[in-house]
């Protein structure tokens, strides 16, 4: 089987010491590519470089919502001449709204969401979602604002059955985290994940965060090479043989990102 994490943040300062160690574990885990998710400037160029030093690496560049007060028109120049001088940025984002923790204000996160979402196509990229407790602000801007065949993935998917079926409408992507590995917590969205066609699905770690079951009993930090403790959990919930799925989600995530 070839595994791709689609999602997993391999700039972390946490992987610094045994960065190539992790990408080594991943590959014999039979984790052939990663997608490293930019969130700033300065973690979008970090991605970048990791991708463009690494066989099956690749990057995304974006602001996180998080960030949103920082952005700014240099903030937007910056990560477009990231996306157009290094061919293995094949993303923008991770870009959306997080109504949750709310470290940055509602406008902010609006204004720059919309303003990602622009870049992303003048830049022939698909996008790469966060979304948390948005209130269905989210899926009135990416109504409004995708362009004519403009996709992405929702990463991290936790939302509702009304919320997965406008996504899959609008010809959005799924991914799926440990998060379905979790016995309390992971129960909706196993519940959920039966009802995603097979070409709209996607796996990912989120990395270093979102340990799966049983890794999250052994180890702290997260790691693309436990994407397939996701994925296998995602065939077994779904009742599908593995060795057919596999291939399926390979296609997928290749196909979204243009690789």
């Amino acid at each position: 089987m070839k595994l791709f994490d689609s999602h997993c943040h391999l700039d972390d300062k946490d992987y610094d010491p045994d960065l190539e160690a992790v990408i080594d574990r991943a590959r014999e885990a039979g984790v052939n590519a990663c997608m490293v998710v930019g969130t700033t400037t300065a973690r979008s160029r970090k991605a970048a470089r990791i991708a463009a030093e690494h066989d099956g690496i690749f990057a995304s560049v974006g602001l996180h919502p998080h960030d949103a007060a920082s952005g700014s028109d240099e903030v937007i120049d910056i990560l477009r001449d990231l996306a157009r001088s290094n061919p293995k940025v094949r993303a923008w984002g991770e870009t959306g709204l997080d109504f949750n923790r709310m470290y940055s204000p509602q406008n902010d996160q609006e204004k720059w969401f919309a303003r990602q979402i622009a870049e992303a196509a003048a830049c022939d990229l698909s996008l790469i979602f966060h979304e948390r407790d948005s209130r269905g602000r989210f899926l009135e801007i990416l109504k409004s604002d995708l362009a004519p065949g403009q996709t992405g993935v929702v990463h991290c998917f936790s939302g509702n059955k009304k919320e997965l079926t406008a996504y899959l409408d609008l010809g959005l992507y799924i991914g799926i985290t440990g998060v379905i590995t979790v016995k309390s917590r992971g129960e909706d969205l196993r519940q959920l994940v039966r009802h995603i066609p097979d070409d709209r699905l996607l796996v990912e770690t989120d990395a270093p965060y979102l340990t799966p079951t049983p890794e999250r009993n052994r180890y702290k930090r997260n790691e693309p090479a436990f994407v397939k403790t996701v994925f296998l959990k995602l065939a077994d919930v779904r009742q599908q043989d593995p060795e057919v799925l596999a291939p399926i989600i390979w296609d997928n995530t290749c196909r979204l990102f243009k690789i």
